[in-house]
Protein backbone atom coordinates (compact mmCIF):
# COMPACT_ATOMS: atom_id res chain seq x y z
CA UNK A 1 0.00 0.00 0.00
CA UNK A 2 1.46 3.02 -1.07
CA UNK A 3 0.88 6.89 -2.72
CA UNK A 4 0.33 7.39 -6.17
CA UNK A 5 3.98 8.89 -6.19
CA UNK A 6 6.09 7.47 -7.20
CA UNK A 7 4.86 3.69 -7.16
CA UNK A 8 2.20 4.27 -9.66
CA UNK A 9 2.97 7.92 -11.16
CA UNK A 10 6.14 8.42 -11.62
CA UNK A 11 7.95 11.59 -10.13
CA UNK A 12 8.20 13.79 -13.42
CA UNK A 13 4.23 12.85 -14.63
CA UNK A 14 3.09 14.05 -11.51
CA UNK A 15 4.18 17.40 -12.28
CA UNK A 16 1.97 17.38 -15.23
CA UNK A 17 -0.93 15.82 -12.79
CA UNK A 18 -0.26 19.13 -10.41
CA UNK A 19 -0.82 21.60 -13.12
CA UNK A 20 -3.98 19.61 -14.34
CA UNK A 21 -4.89 19.07 -10.37
CA UNK A 22 -4.46 22.77 -10.22
CA UNK A 23 -6.55 24.31 -13.21
CA UNK A 24 -9.43 21.50 -12.01
CA UNK A 25 -9.11 23.57 -8.51
CA UNK A 26 -9.34 26.72 -9.30
CA UNK A 27 -12.43 26.33 -11.89
CA UNK A 28 -14.21 24.45 -9.51
CA UNK A 29 -13.46 27.25 -6.94
CA UNK A 30 -14.55 29.99 -9.42
CA UNK A 31 -17.90 28.10 -10.26
CA UNK A 32 -18.75 27.94 -6.41
CA UNK A 33 -18.62 31.64 -6.35
CA UNK A 34 -15.23 31.41 -4.17
CA UNK A 35 -13.86 34.05 -6.56
CA UNK A 36 -16.17 37.30 -4.94
CA UNK A 37 -15.36 38.37 -1.61
CA UNK A 38 -19.28 38.76 -1.14
CA UNK A 39 -19.86 35.22 -1.36
CA UNK A 40 -16.88 34.26 1.66
CA UNK A 41 -16.92 36.59 3.86
CA UNK A 42 -20.94 35.17 3.81
CA UNK A 43 -19.81 33.26 6.21
CA UNK A 44 -18.93 35.62 9.04
CA UNK A 45 -21.93 37.64 8.57
CA UNK A 46 -24.75 34.74 8.20
CA UNK A 47 -26.35 34.95 4.98
CA UNK A 48 -24.22 32.46 3.23
CA UNK A 49 -22.85 29.20 4.03
CA UNK A 50 -21.83 28.05 1.28
CA UNK A 51 -18.00 28.45 1.67
CA UNK A 52 -18.76 25.92 5.07
CA UNK A 53 -20.80 23.78 3.09
CA UNK A 54 -18.09 23.40 0.26
CA UNK A 55 -14.85 22.60 2.25
CA UNK A 56 -16.74 20.61 4.99
CA UNK A 57 -18.00 18.04 2.47
CA UNK A 58 -15.20 18.39 0.13
CA UNK A 59 -12.84 17.26 3.68
CA UNK A 60 -15.93 14.60 4.53
CA UNK A 61 -15.49 13.40 1.06
CA UNK A 62 -11.75 12.93 0.45
CA UNK A 63 -12.12 11.07 4.80
CA UNK A 64 -14.10 8.71 3.44
CA UNK A 65 -11.44 8.17 0.66
CA UNK A 66 -8.75 7.52 2.78
CA UNK A 67 -10.77 4.95 5.09
CA UNK A 68 -11.91 3.03 2.05
CA UNK A 69 -8.65 2.94 0.07
CA UNK A 70 -6.62 2.41 3.06
CA UNK A 71 -9.21 -0.39 3.94
CA UNK A 72 -8.92 -2.23 0.18
CA UNK A 73 -5.51 -1.93 0.73
CA UNK A 74 -4.79 0.70 -1.70
CA UNK A 75 -3.35 3.28 0.27
CA UNK A 76 -1.26 3.12 3.07
CA UNK A 77 -2.10 5.59 6.21
CA UNK A 78 0.90 4.99 7.61
CA UNK A 79 3.23 6.38 5.41
CA UNK A 80 1.17 9.54 4.97
CA UNK A 81 2.84 12.88 6.10
CA UNK A 82 1.39 14.74 9.05
CA UNK A 83 2.27 18.24 9.50
CA UNK A 84 3.33 18.51 13.16
CA UNK A 85 0.87 20.36 15.35
CA UNK A 86 2.23 23.44 17.51
CA UNK A 87 -0.49 24.60 19.71
CA UNK A 88 0.61 28.32 20.14
CA UNK A 89 1.32 28.92 16.85
CA UNK A 90 -2.27 27.31 15.72
CA UNK A 91 -4.23 29.54 17.61
CA UNK A 92 -2.48 32.58 16.55
CA UNK A 93 -1.57 32.11 13.22
CA UNK A 94 -5.19 30.71 12.99
CA UNK A 95 -6.68 34.12 14.50
CA UNK A 96 -4.31 36.33 12.28
CA UNK A 97 -5.71 34.22 9.46
CA UNK A 98 -9.36 34.38 10.15
CA UNK A 99 -8.70 38.76 11.02
CA UNK A 100 -7.57 38.60 7.45
CA UNK A 101 -10.16 36.22 6.02
CA UNK A 102 -12.93 38.78 7.31
CA UNK A 103 -10.62 42.09 6.28
CA UNK A 104 -9.74 41.37 3.31
CA UNK A 105 -12.46 38.58 2.20
CA UNK A 106 -9.88 36.05 0.84
CA UNK A 107 -8.43 33.24 1.75
CA UNK A 108 -4.66 32.31 0.67
CA UNK A 109 -6.10 29.85 -2.65
CA UNK A 110 -9.07 31.85 -3.36
CA UNK A 111 -7.26 34.96 -3.91
CA UNK A 112 -4.98 33.44 -6.51
CA UNK A 113 -8.46 32.57 -8.15
CA UNK A 114 -9.96 35.69 -7.91
CA UNK A 115 -6.82 37.44 -9.81
CA UNK A 116 -6.68 34.70 -12.09
CA UNK A 117 -9.73 36.49 -13.24
CA UNK A 118 -8.59 39.81 -13.60
CA UNK A 119 -9.81 40.97 -9.77
CA UNK A 120 -7.49 44.19 -8.56
CA UNK A 121 -8.72 42.97 -4.98
CA UNK A 122 -7.46 39.36 -5.55
CA UNK A 123 -4.12 41.07 -6.80
CA UNK A 124 -3.67 43.22 -3.99
CA UNK A 125 -4.26 40.53 -0.93
CA UNK A 126 -2.00 38.38 -2.89
CA UNK A 127 0.96 41.42 -2.52
CA UNK A 128 -0.37 41.82 1.06
CA UNK A 129 0.05 37.99 1.50
CA UNK A 130 3.64 38.46 0.19
CA UNK A 131 4.66 41.09 2.30
CA UNK A 132 3.19 39.15 5.28
CA UNK A 133 5.76 36.44 4.63
CA UNK A 134 8.77 38.80 3.71
CA UNK A 135 8.31 40.33 7.57
CA UNK A 136 7.38 36.77 9.09
CA UNK A 137 10.98 35.73 7.16
CA UNK A 138 12.88 39.05 8.99
CA UNK A 139 11.26 38.81 12.24
CA UNK A 140 11.31 35.17 12.58
CA UNK A 141 13.98 34.83 14.97
CA UNK A 142 11.75 37.00 17.47
CA UNK A 143 8.77 34.41 17.39
CA UNK A 144 10.66 31.43 16.96
CA UNK A 145 10.43 30.80 20.72
CA UNK A 146 6.35 31.29 20.19
CA UNK A 147 6.44 29.28 16.73
CA UNK A 148 8.09 25.81 18.53
CA UNK A 149 6.12 26.61 21.34
CA UNK A 150 3.88 23.64 23.45
CA UNK A 151 4.63 21.14 20.44
CA UNK A 152 2.56 18.10 20.37
CA UNK A 153 3.90 16.32 17.16
CA UNK A 154 1.42 14.74 14.94
CA UNK A 155 -1.51 14.69 16.28
CA UNK A 156 -4.48 12.55 14.78
CA UNK A 157 -8.11 13.64 16.37
CA UNK A 158 -9.67 10.55 15.74
CA UNK A 159 -6.34 9.03 18.25
CA UNK A 160 -7.23 11.75 21.02
CA UNK A 161 -10.32 10.95 21.51
CA UNK A 162 -10.03 7.41 21.51
CA UNK A 163 -11.74 6.14 18.19
CA UNK A 164 -10.70 4.13 15.22
CA UNK A 165 -10.17 5.75 11.93
CA UNK A 166 -13.61 4.88 10.28
CA UNK A 167 -16.00 5.32 13.42
CA UNK A 168 -14.58 8.70 13.46
CA UNK A 169 -15.37 9.27 10.10
CA UNK A 170 -18.86 8.07 10.40
CA UNK A 171 -19.18 10.67 13.61
CA UNK A 172 -18.11 13.03 10.99
CA UNK A 173 -20.70 12.57 8.55
CA UNK A 174 -23.28 12.77 11.27
CA UNK A 175 -21.53 16.09 12.82
CA UNK A 176 -21.58 17.65 9.14
CA UNK A 177 -24.94 16.46 8.04
CA UNK A 178 -26.16 18.51 11.57
CA UNK A 179 -23.66 21.43 10.56
CA UNK A 180 -25.44 21.61 6.95
CA UNK A 181 -29.11 21.61 8.73
CA UNK A 182 -28.61 24.77 11.76
CA UNK A 183 -26.30 27.22 9.21
CA UNK A 184 -28.99 26.38 6.06
CA UNK A 185 -31.68 27.47 9.40
CA UNK A 186 -29.52 30.63 10.35
CA UNK A 187 -29.41 31.65 6.58
CA UNK A 188 -32.76 31.35 5.63
CA UNK A 189 -33.55 33.47 9.06
CA UNK A 190 -30.89 36.06 8.08
CA UNK A 191 -32.31 36.38 4.21
CA UNK A 192 -35.84 36.12 5.14
CA UNK A 193 -36.44 33.09 3.04
CA UNK A 194 -39.25 30.95 4.25
CA UNK A 195 -37.83 27.51 4.09
CA UNK A 196 -39.31 25.00 1.30
CA UNK A 197 -37.50 21.52 0.25
CA UNK A 198 -39.34 19.50 -2.38
CA UNK A 199 -39.22 15.54 -2.17
CA UNK A 200 -36.86 15.39 -5.19
CA UNK A 201 -33.75 17.63 -3.26
CA UNK A 202 -34.61 15.55 0.15
CA UNK A 203 -34.14 12.23 -1.92
CA UNK A 204 -31.29 13.57 -3.17
CA UNK A 205 -29.62 14.53 0.22
CA UNK A 206 -30.86 11.20 1.16
CA UNK A 207 -29.14 8.95 -1.13
CA UNK A 208 -26.24 11.25 -0.99
CA UNK A 209 -25.53 10.94 2.90
CA UNK A 210 -26.80 7.20 3.07
CA UNK A 211 -23.91 6.14 0.15
CA UNK A 212 -21.68 7.87 2.26
CA UNK A 213 -22.89 6.19 5.70
CA UNK A 214 -22.79 2.68 4.16
CA UNK A 215 -19.11 2.87 2.56
CA UNK A 216 -17.88 3.93 6.23
CA UNK A 217 -20.34 0.84 7.63
CA UNK A 218 -18.78 -1.20 5.04
CA UNK A 219 -14.90 -0.76 6.09
CA UNK A 220 -16.31 -1.05 10.09
CA UNK A 221 -17.94 -4.34 9.42
CA UNK A 222 -16.27 -5.91 6.88
CA UNK A 223 -12.28 -7.25 6.90
CA UNK A 224 -9.62 -5.40 5.38
CA UNK A 225 -7.87 -6.61 2.03
CA UNK A 226 -4.55 -7.57 4.57
CA UNK A 227 -7.20 -8.91 7.20
CA UNK A 228 -8.56 -11.32 4.27
CA UNK A 229 -5.25 -12.28 2.51
CA UNK A 230 -3.93 -12.93 6.02
CA UNK A 231 -6.73 -15.46 6.94
CA UNK A 232 -6.07 -17.01 3.66
CA UNK A 233 -2.30 -17.71 4.62
CA UNK A 234 -3.25 -19.10 7.86
CA UNK A 235 -5.41 -21.52 6.28
CA UNK A 236 -3.01 -22.75 3.69
CA UNK A 237 -0.18 -22.94 6.72
CA UNK A 238 -2.70 -25.50 7.95
CA UNK A 239 -2.97 -27.63 5.12
CA UNK A 240 -0.70 -30.24 5.41
CA UNK A 241 -1.13 -30.64 1.79
CA UNK A 242 -0.02 -27.52 0.45
CA UNK A 243 3.34 -27.43 -1.59
CA UNK A 244 5.86 -24.74 -0.47
CA UNK A 245 8.96 -24.73 -2.49
CA UNK A 246 11.88 -24.87 0.84
CA UNK A 247 15.42 -25.12 0.81
CA UNK A 248 17.97 -25.63 3.82
CA UNK A 249 20.50 -22.79 4.93
CA UNK A 250 23.21 -24.96 2.92
CA UNK A 251 21.30 -25.12 -0.02
CA UNK A 252 21.14 -21.51 0.16
CA UNK A 253 24.64 -21.15 0.96
CA UNK A 254 25.34 -23.16 -2.59
CA UNK A 255 22.98 -21.50 -4.64
CA UNK A 256 24.15 -17.71 -3.42
CA UNK A 257 27.83 -18.67 -3.53
CA UNK A 258 27.61 -19.97 -7.45
CA UNK A 259 24.97 -17.69 -8.33
CA UNK A 260 23.59 -15.34 -6.00
CA UNK A 261 23.15 -12.47 -8.32
CA UNK A 262 20.05 -14.89 -9.44
CA UNK A 263 18.14 -14.54 -6.22
CA UNK A 264 16.88 -11.79 -4.17
CA UNK A 265 17.35 -12.97 -0.17
CA UNK A 266 14.69 -11.22 2.30
CA UNK A 267 14.98 -11.11 6.06
CA UNK A 268 11.34 -10.68 7.09
CA UNK A 269 12.48 -9.78 11.09
CA UNK A 270 12.33 -6.97 12.49
CA UNK A 271 15.22 -4.17 11.47
CA UNK A 272 17.21 -4.76 15.18
CA UNK A 273 17.45 -8.16 14.61
CA UNK A 274 18.65 -7.76 11.25
CA UNK A 275 20.63 -5.00 12.06
CA UNK A 276 22.43 -7.48 14.59
CA UNK A 277 23.16 -10.74 11.66
CA UNK A 278 21.64 -11.12 8.70
CA UNK A 279 22.72 -13.58 5.31
CA UNK A 280 25.12 -11.48 3.43
CA UNK A 281 23.61 -10.31 0.23
CA UNK A 282 20.10 -10.08 2.04
CA UNK A 283 17.91 -6.78 2.77
CA UNK A 284 14.67 -6.43 5.59
CA UNK A 285 11.37 -6.08 4.59
CA UNK A 286 9.39 -6.50 8.01
CA UNK A 287 6.95 -9.54 7.11
CA UNK A 288 4.11 -7.24 8.67
CA UNK A 289 5.18 -4.70 5.90
CA UNK A 290 5.85 -7.08 3.26
CA UNK A 291 2.19 -6.82 1.58
CA UNK A 292 3.03 -3.50 1.34
CA UNK A 293 2.33 -1.56 -2.45
CA UNK A 294 5.93 0.23 -1.54
CA UNK A 295 7.91 -3.16 -0.88
CA UNK A 296 6.02 -5.63 -3.59
CA UNK A 297 7.99 -4.17 -6.72
CA UNK A 298 11.18 -5.87 -4.72
CA UNK A 299 9.62 -9.48 -4.59
CA UNK A 300 7.91 -9.24 -8.01
CA UNK A 301 10.56 -9.27 -10.17
CA UNK A 302 10.14 -12.68 -13.10
CA UNK A 303 14.16 -12.25 -13.61
CA UNK A 304 14.42 -13.19 -9.90
CA UNK A 305 13.61 -15.75 -7.31
CA UNK A 306 12.91 -14.99 -3.63
CA UNK A 307 14.38 -16.17 -0.98
CA UNK A 308 12.38 -15.90 2.41
CA UNK A 309 13.61 -16.65 5.91
CA UNK A 310 13.12 -15.08 9.42
CA UNK A 311 13.40 -16.00 13.19
CA UNK A 312 11.11 -18.84 12.96
CA UNK A 313 10.53 -21.07 9.48
CA UNK A 314 7.01 -20.66 10.39
CA UNK A 315 7.36 -16.92 9.53
CA UNK A 316 9.05 -17.80 5.79
CA UNK A 317 6.46 -19.73 4.89
CA UNK A 318 4.19 -16.90 5.89
CA UNK A 319 6.44 -14.66 3.95
CA UNK A 320 6.56 -17.11 0.93
CA UNK A 321 2.82 -17.46 0.75
CA UNK A 322 2.70 -13.64 0.49
CA UNK A 323 4.39 -12.79 -2.31
CA UNK A 324 2.88 -16.16 -3.89
CA UNK A 325 -0.48 -13.89 -2.89
CA UNK A 326 0.94 -11.42 -5.70
CA UNK A 327 2.13 -14.10 -7.75
CA UNK A 328 4.01 -12.39 -9.82
CA UNK A 329 8.05 -14.23 -8.98
CA UNK A 330 9.14 -17.82 -8.02
CA UNK A 331 9.76 -17.73 -4.22
CA UNK A 332 11.46 -19.87 -1.67
CA UNK A 333 10.65 -20.49 2.44
CA UNK A 334 14.50 -20.99 3.69
CA UNK A 335 13.70 -24.07 6.64
CA UNK A 336 16.67 -22.81 8.49
CA UNK A 337 16.25 -19.98 10.69
CA UNK A 338 18.73 -16.84 11.09
CA UNK A 339 20.24 -18.24 14.46
CA UNK A 340 20.46 -21.24 13.08
CA UNK A 341 22.39 -20.03 9.86
CA UNK A 342 24.20 -17.72 12.00
CA UNK A 343 25.64 -20.94 14.13
CA UNK A 344 26.04 -22.99 11.23
CA UNK A 345 28.15 -20.78 9.22
CA UNK A 346 29.61 -18.10 11.92
CA UNK A 347 29.97 -19.80 14.84
CA UNK A 348 31.27 -23.51 14.09
CA UNK A 349 32.80 -25.67 16.35
CA UNK A 350 36.11 -27.04 14.94
CA UNK A 351 36.21 -30.80 13.79
CA UNK A 352 38.33 -33.23 15.94
CA UNK A 353 40.58 -35.91 14.18
CA UNK A 354 37.92 -38.65 15.00
CA UNK A 355 35.19 -36.33 13.59
CA UNK A 356 33.28 -38.64 10.58
CA UNK A 357 34.44 -37.52 6.96
CA UNK A 358 30.88 -35.99 6.83
CA UNK A 359 31.30 -33.93 9.50
CA UNK A 360 34.35 -32.46 8.05
CA UNK A 361 32.92 -32.21 4.68
CA UNK A 362 30.46 -29.85 6.04
CA UNK A 363 32.49 -27.63 8.41
CA UNK A 364 34.79 -27.24 4.91
CA UNK A 365 32.03 -26.65 2.97
CA UNK A 366 30.88 -23.98 5.52
CA UNK A 367 33.55 -22.41 7.02
CA UNK A 368 34.57 -21.81 3.06
CA UNK A 369 30.50 -20.91 2.36
CA UNK A 370 31.08 -18.31 5.05
CA UNK A 371 34.14 -16.47 3.64
CA UNK A 372 32.40 -16.74 0.31
CA UNK A 373 29.59 -15.13 1.27
CA UNK A 374 31.30 -12.43 2.67
CA UNK A 375 33.89 -11.68 0.03
CA UNK A 376 30.47 -11.80 -1.95
CA UNK A 377 29.07 -8.66 0.37
CA UNK A 378 31.92 -6.48 0.25
CA UNK A 379 31.99 -6.90 -3.24
CA UNK A 380 28.75 -5.43 -3.56
CA UNK A 381 29.20 -2.73 -1.38
CA UNK A 382 31.90 -1.57 -3.24
CA UNK A 383 29.99 -1.62 -6.38
CA UNK A 384 27.34 0.90 -4.64
CA UNK A 385 30.66 3.35 -3.81
CA UNK A 386 31.35 6.37 -6.38
CA UNK A 387 34.09 5.48 -8.39
CA UNK A 388 37.04 7.53 -7.02
CA UNK A 389 38.60 10.25 -9.27
CA UNK A 390 42.23 10.87 -9.86
CA UNK A 391 43.79 13.98 -10.74
CA UNK A 392 46.10 13.16 -13.39
CA UNK A 393 49.00 15.86 -14.45
CA UNK A 394 48.63 17.25 -18.23
CA UNK A 395 51.96 16.42 -19.73
CA UNK A 396 53.16 17.85 -22.85
CA UNK A 397 54.24 21.13 -24.59
CA UNK A 398 58.08 21.87 -25.16
CA UNK A 399 60.66 20.34 -23.40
Amino acid sequence: MGPLVPNIISSDFSLIIAIILGFGFGFALEQAGFGSTRKLVGLFYGYDFTVLKVFFTAGVTAMIGVVLLNHLGLLNVDIIYINPTFLYAALVGGGIMGVGFILGGFCPGTSVCAAATGKIDGMTFIFGALLGIFAFTEFFPLISTLYTAESMGNVLMFEMFGLSREVFALVMIFIAVGAFYFVQKIEDKVNGVTPSSSKKTILNYSIVIGVAIILVLITIITPTRSELMHQRIEHMLSDESINIHQMDGDEVAHELMNQYYKYNVIDVRSKEEFDKFHIPTAINIPLAELSNLENRSVFSQREKINIFYAGESVDAQRAYLTAEYFGKAENIAMTTTADQFKKNYYELNTVSENSSKKEKDIYLFRSNAATKLNEIQEALLKMDQPVEKKVARVQGGCS
